[in-house]
């Protein structure tokens, strides 16, 4: 069950990371700069306090809102069908002050599906059925809450950010990502991709606190796209996080 004190405490950290990096340049790579923890709030706080709790579980760290995921729902890894379906969350969504007509915010109305949501959240709905036995064991965070967009509307994902302009977002994101640690008190730390695992190895590689890594469940990602559940299952399955 989730404990509200520390639920709050989570939708804190978030308030803060939302305020320090809502005035940030990019350079000119990045066109167009999408906020869902700013137009999104409601939902994404409604995540925290619903989800976010839990102490002693595997804290699982993705790296950014997704075009069709996080940035149109709020949630991490958020595919519409999952927020609403399994999550049970719902709500209005504001929109960004500068969209790409490509990709355009449209909220729970939005009809694309993000693969890497919807294999996440799927492979916690077929393994523990609904939700709160899922978060008994796991919570799921991103590290950088923005999305990046090019002229093109295609995605610059942070590792491809100039490292200048990227500094003092990842520095609001380091902290946060700290602060989350010290809330949850997790038992491991799991990165979800290459780049989430490199930062928890910055952020906490000198702690005493296990840190995993789950391959991405990106379609740009080919191997992902060759039964991404079952190599994520035995990746867990290796560390003793979930069963193989």
């Amino acid at each position: 069950m989730s404990d509200r004190p520390a639920a709050e405490a989570l939708v804190e950290v978030a308030r803060t990371l939302r305020d320090a990096t809502a005035d940030l340049s990019f350079g000119v790579k990045v066109a167009y700069v999408y906020a869902p923890l700013v137009y999104a709030w409601d939902v994404h706080a409604a995540y925290l306090r619903r989800y976010g709790g839990r102490r002693g579980v595997a804290l699982a760290v993705g790296m950014n809102p997704g075009p069709f995921g996080m940035a149109q729902t709020g949630v991490p890894f958020g595919e519409v069908r999952a927020v609403r379906s399994f999550l049970g969350l719902d709500g209005t969504i504001g929109r960004p002050p500068r969209e790409h007509p490509k990709r355009p915010v449209l909220g729970f109305a939005c009809p694309r599906s993000e693969v890497s949501g919807r294999r996440l959240w799927g492979l916690a709905e077929r393994c523990f059925g609904r939700p709160d036995p899922f978060f008994d064991r796991f919570f799921v965070a991103n590290y950088c809450p923005l999305l990046f967009l090019d002229e093109g509307g295609r995605n610059v994902t942070p590792d491809k950010l100039p490292r200048a302009a990227a500094a003092a977002c990842f520095a609001a994101c380091d902290e946060a990502l700290r602060r989350t640690v010290e809330i949850v008190e997790p038992r491991a730390l799991v990165g979800v991709g290459k780049f989430a695992e490199a930062r928890l190895q910055k952020v906490f590689g000198d702690r005493d606190i296990p840190i995993a890594s789950v391959l991405h469940p990106s379609p740009a990602n080919p191997r992902a796209n060759r039964g991404w559940a079952e190599i994520a299952r035995a990746q867990l399955a290796e560390f003793g996080l979930c069963e193989g």
